[in-house]
């Protein structure tokens, strides 16, 4: 990624480009962090919709995992952006904390799901949650890395039935809210 490579594939002029982003961190940076707000966005929306339609955490887990996924177009496009800030941020020490900051920030959410299947009764009692966070992410990185790499190798199906083999190891009773309902 280029500021003239950008300009070009926007139609305007490198100048202009230059005025909003004076070198191309900056722009990686701002890519990043629109990326990052979309994924949170699409992950709160089906968290309300979920809990909405009486969903369990561990559905609502899968279904925001696989928004890490590139499983369709726009997702395919976000792991690009992400690779390519994770290639620079490897080399820039700014930019590696924001993507440390990034991973912190989801594997803070998983096992917040987690602690929150302990208490519902879908994930058994003295399960670490922030150790499980940092396997099931990881897992669910690795599954998005393999489709990048090798889509024809990894199906959707496949893709999505290994996440919730992953997942039903640590969520492996029944809410109690869903048995109440």
């Amino acid at each position: 990624m280029t500021v003239a490579r950008t300009a070009a594939e926007a139609g305007m002029s490198v100048g202009l480009v230059q005025h909003y982003f004076t070198a191309k961190d900056e722009m990686l940076l701002a890519t990043f962090t629109r990326v990052n707000e979309r994924f949170t966005s699409r992950v709160d929306e089906l968290v309300h919709r979920g809990e909405a339609e009486g969903c369990t955490i561990a559905e609502m887990l899968r279904q925001a995992l696989t928004e890490l996924m590139p499983l369709d177009d726009a997702r395919r496009a976000e792991l690009l952006v992400r690779r390519a800030f994770a290639d620079t941020a490897a080399h820039n020490a700014c930019l590696a904390a924001v993507q440390r900051e990034t991973l912190v920030g989801i594997r803070s959410r998983v096992a917040q799901a987690i602690r929150n299947g302990t208490v519902c009764g879908e994930v058994g009692q003295g399960v670490d949650a922030a150790g499980q966070a940092l396997q099931i992410v990881a897992f669910a990185e690795g599954l998005a890395l393999h489709t990048h790499i090798d889509p024809d190798g990894t199906p959707d199906r496949a893709v999505l039935a290994a996440l919730d083999d992953h997942l039903s190891r640590v969520f492996t009773g029944t809410c109690r809210h869903a048995q109440l309902g």
